[in-house]
């Protein structure tokens, strides 16, 4: 067994689970506990599976709820030393101590063999992650989201995927009509911001190969995007060059399937 469901995704917070038959583990979880213990239950995972959450940047809809989440469950928090620094005020006491890794890196929760990598994100050390089970080389889970531009190290980390949650931020026209101040449209766009629907394409387009299975489109924003058009236009790229993976859209307020990696 290797799963995986995004629980929440957006601006208002982000939880993905990934599970294998040793050890369930969450990346990231930027709302209450109660809505992913929500999630949890409507998928039949019990919330005990879960050993470990980690997270990929400092920024709350991705640590509003790791504090709560770790003392309720009593398992550690994995993270790096800048991101820690960050955002420890948001997290406040924890059960057990903190486990540091190193970007660019690898480490081991059971048979989870996990990989956080930069992401171009306006963020301290600010990490996606690959996801692949110990003996296992034909199964690889990539998420990339705040990822506001697609580095070389970034799409050679997102090959061989044969699942991949994305970001498809914000749609570039509804972004620029939208009702955001200059400054923060500015800040989206940028190399350290969000990935438009059609940047997404591009990665997409990189990575691409035989045995991609799944693609998870996350991180819609509520304001400048429509999950319609995201999946549209990811869809029309797909269906020009007769792929026929299967194509799912995150949102805010319900979990995806439990997906086989």
């Amino acid at each position: 067994m290797f799963q995986t469901s995004v629980l929440v995704s957006g601006s208002k917070g982000n939880a993905v689970l990934v599970r294998t038959e040793e050890v369930a583990v969450l990346l990231d979880a930027g709302v209450a506990a109660r809505t992913i213990f929500s999630g949890l239950e409507a998928l039949r995972v019990n919330r005990n599976e879960i050993k470990a959450v980690l997270v990929s940047h400092e920024h709350s809809d991705h640590t509003k709820g790791v504090g709560a989440l770790a003392r309720m469950l009593k398992i550690p928090l994995y993270i790096n030393r800048d991101t820690y620094g960050q955002c420890a005020h948001r997290i406040g006491n924890l059960p057990e101590p903190v486990r540091y890794f190193e970007t660019g890196g690898s480490f081991r929760i059971r048979d989870l063999v996990i990989h956080p990598f930069s992401s171009s994100h306006d963020a301290a050390d600010s990490c996606n992650f690959t996801f692949m089970r110990h003996g296992d080389e034909e199964r690889k889970l990539g998420v990339a989201t705040d990822l506001g531009f697609p580095t070389t190290l970034a799409i050679n980390k997102l090959k061989n995927c044969t699942t991949l949650i994305l970001e498809s931020n914000h749609d570039e026209r509804m972004l620029m009509e939208g009702p955001y101040d200059w400054v923060l449209k500015q800040r989206i766009k940028s190399i350290t911001g969000h990935l438009s629907n059609l940047q997404a394409v591009g990665v997409v387009s990189q990575v691409m190969h035989h045995g991609l299975q799944n693609l998870i489109l996350a991180h819609l924003s509520e304001i400048n995007n429509d999950p319609q058009l995201a999946q549209d236009t990811m869809q029309n790229y797909l269906s020009a060059i007769r792929c026929d993976i299967q194509l799912l859209v995150a949102n805010q307020y319900c979990h995806t399937p439990l997906i086989n990696v």
